[in-house]
């Protein structure tokens, strides 16, 4: 298809210093839990970036020596020369494509620990280190200063000869060096580096000078910067400092990379923000600078990025998420195919996976992460290896994405779901508050299928062991999804809870199919992601008083992984929810819920009229176990394999399911792999002394 005339805009060259962009799709710089520790993973990566049409691709950041060590969380480095050979091989697989490469030197002052390194951590001033380690930070003497001016220099002319195109100042997610400098409230100064706004500024001044004195005659130099805090007076404004930074340094650097701070604003989830949520505060800059402009905001709709353009807010669409969610988004608006644009969904899988130090996953997106590791690609998929029919039974996340892959490959498949409508969990979970965009796992698979003519979709079509040995597929997969207990079974009980079979105990399931309870509700959360906090603003929206009880330090504590748990439970204290943490669910009686404490076992009895119990799921697997124990039924209807994927298997979050059903669609018929099914990254030994 023929790109739509609307879009030639975002084609546009666009120059960057020496340097000029092919078009204004930039890939701004992204953590991936990858780094150092797994190069070549990281490397494919963005690679597939660079290919799928990015003008501009950049690293995550870069630390630029063992006093900035962010260990565990895992980056890249350019401590020394030892290093440069990861880096030689990020900037090939960016150039093999026509993208420019970018680098984001980064010294994170007393946010590092230096948990590896064991060096002193540095700050402008004295600081306790961030990260609740018992440690704090030094304040520089002048030598120190000099000393990071020096690291800066050597690492960025270590990036030039590498071959980057692009070399960053990061003063952006009050993370850095040069943000803390620039700070009132973390340099308390009396020097020249200290006071004043412009002894404030003085080092990032210096060290951009630098920089471009450096590398600045074949490489462009961009500052990433951060105008807003969204702190108020206490922090840096948009209409404060924060624009008077950008106006005081406005044409020395070769582009401006604007965002909003911490990193938690930065990259807010969906639940909490929509799209093109930072440009209130970044639409100035354009106004103060010749220099071109990069911003971000979780862009997906190529209309909206043309208004930022024309509208003269933004030079560059600048992306994370959407370009971990699509690699390929710039080649599908420029060839016309928008439907197949895989819209991020704004859930932060992708951020938990450098806060667990592992590499990064998407929900949208099964193939990132293992374009190295499993060799797949995110558009491209192995022809079928068979003419065998396949029966898919459950449009879950885990049913469609198989369907869609299979379908990609060739094979004709059957997808039955028992209810009317597509989609399993994710349909059901879109219409909590704030969960609509995650219908976009369902909406894009469905859109996707529909134009597969190899696939049919048999909906209100509930399969019967029966059914399945009659429905003439050569393999089937089971995708049924799983159920919410009712038991209480979880992380704190083995076993069910006193009472749990009383009628007044509901769970997520209920409340997602319009079964309500009367108030008081207590809700127990075993489960530490975001269902019970979502369920809670549904029954607060109809009126219903609601106590949150969770064995846990705070609600929600594994969205602390997604940056979300502070706004969960802002927003449910300003509800009016009453919260009780550090409490388990010991029993449940007529008009009551017997708690304890976690830490001394003291019982409370508290007043409530139901409960919601979200602890663990089981999986809807009797299908599938009906036709695993009767194999001579399988081999006698022609079944050569059964399989069970995704939360039918062992219930997990959406990302795993979608995994499910991709890595089922792409391992079947194929050759079983000996051992390890992908490629490990191993530590080279050094010689022996």
């Amino acid at each position: 298809m023929a790109r739509d005339p609307r879009y030639d805009i975002l084609f546009e060259p666009v120059k960057i210093g020496p340097k000029t962009a092919k078009n204004r799709f930039y890939q701004v710089p992204h953590c991936n839990g990858m780094g150092h520790l797994y190069p070549n993973g990281m490397a494919a990566m963005r690679g597939i970036k660079a290919e799928g049409g990015w003008a501009v691709v950049c690293t995550e950041e870069c630390e630029i020596h063992p006093s900035s060590d962010y260990t565990p969380v895992t980056e890249m480095r350019l401590w020394d020369d030892g290093d440069m050979p990861v880096h030689q091989r990020v900037v090939d697989n960016i150039h093999a494509h026509g993208a420019l490469a970018g680098t984001e030197l980064v010294h994170n002052s007393h946010d590092s620990p230096n948990r590896f390194s064991r060096e002193v951590p540095l700050s402008p001033s004295h600081q306790i280190c961030i990260y609740n380690d018992p440690i704090q930070a030094r304040a520089m003497d002048k030598e120190d200063i000099r000393n990071f001016r020096r690291w800066h220099r050597d690492a960025a002319l270590r990036a030039k000869k590498i071959g980057y195109d692009i070399i960053y100042l990061y003063v952006a997610h009050n993370i850095t060096m040069l943000t803390y400098f620039l700070s009132r409230r973390y340099n308390d100064r009396t020097d020249e580096y200290g006071g004043s706004f412009e002894n404030r500024l003085r080092l990032l001044r210096e060290t951009l000078e630098e920089t471009k004195d450096a590398v600045g005659d074949t490489c462009a130099i961009a500052v990433r910067f951060a105008v807003d805090e969204l702190m108020g007076e206490k922090g840096i404004t948009h209409d404060g400092e924060g624009r008077a930074v950008i106006e005081a340094l406005a044409e020395l650097p070769d582009l401006w990379d604007v965002n909003i701070a911490g990193w938690e604003n930065d990259s807010a989830t969906a639940r909490f923000s929509e799209e093109g949520y930072q440009e209130e505060f970044i639409s100035f800059v354009k106004q103060v600078t010749s220099k071109p402009v990069v911003g971000v905001g979780r862009y997906t709709s190529p209309d909206r990025m043309v208004s930022l353009v024309e509208k003269g807010v933004l030079d560059f669409i600048g992306a994370a998420r959407p370009s971990i969610a699509d690699p390929f988004l710039p080649k599908k608006v420029e060839e016309g195919r928008l439907e197949d644009i895989r819209e991020c969904i704004g859930c932060n899988i992708c951020v938990s996976c450098d806060f667990l130090g592992h590499p990064l996953r998407c929900t949208q997106n099964p193939t990132m992460g293992e374009e190295y590791r499993r060799g797949w690609h995110p558009e491209n998929i192995a022809a079928k290896g068979s003419d065998a029919r396949v029966l898919v039974v459950g449009a879950g996340p885990a049913g469609l994405e198989a369907t869609h892959a299979l379908g990609k490959r060739g094979y004709d498949v059957m997808l039955a779901e028992a209810t009317r409508d597509l989609g399993g969990r994710v349909t059901l979970e879109s219409r909590l508050p704030g969960m609509a965009e995650y219908a976009r796992v369902r909406d894009y698979r469905v859109q996707q299928i529909e134009r597969l003519t190899n696939v049919e979709v048999f909906r209100e079509s509930k399969m019967t062991l029966e059914n399945v040995l009659e429905s003439g597929a050569g393999h089937v997969v089971i995708a049924t999804g799983a159920r919410w207990r009712r038991d209480g079974v979880g992380r704190q009980h083995t076993s069910p809870i006193p009472g749990s079979d009383l009628a007044q105990l509901f769970t997520p399931d209920d409340i997602m199919a319009g079964r309500l309870p009367e108030g008081p509700v207590l809700l127990y959360d075993d489960d530490h992601y975001y269902m019970t906090s979502v369920i809670a603003e549904r029954l607060c929206a109809e009126g219903l008083e609601v106590i949150f009880v969770t064995p846990a330090a705070d609600v929600a504590n594994w969205t602390h992984n997604t940056m979300e748990q502070p706004r969960i439970q802002a927003r449910l204290i300003e509800l009016g929810v009453e919260i009780r943490t550090a409490h388990n669910l010991i029993a449940i009686e007529d008009s009551a819920a017997l708690l304890s404490c976690v830490y001394t076992g003291q019982e409370t009895r508290r007043d409530c009229a139901a409960i919601v119990s979200v602890t663990a799921r089981l999986p809807n697997d009797a299908l599938y176990l009906a036709l695993a124990a009767d194999a001579r039924a399988l081999d006698a209807a022609g079944i050569s394999t059964l399989k069970v994927i995704g939360d039918a298997c062992a219930p997990a979050a959406i990302v795993h399911a979608v995994y499910a059903g991709h890595r089922y669609a792409r391992e079947l018929d194929e050759p079983e792999p000996e051992g390890v099914p992908f490629k490990r990254e191993r530590v080279a030994l050094a010689p022996l002394p």
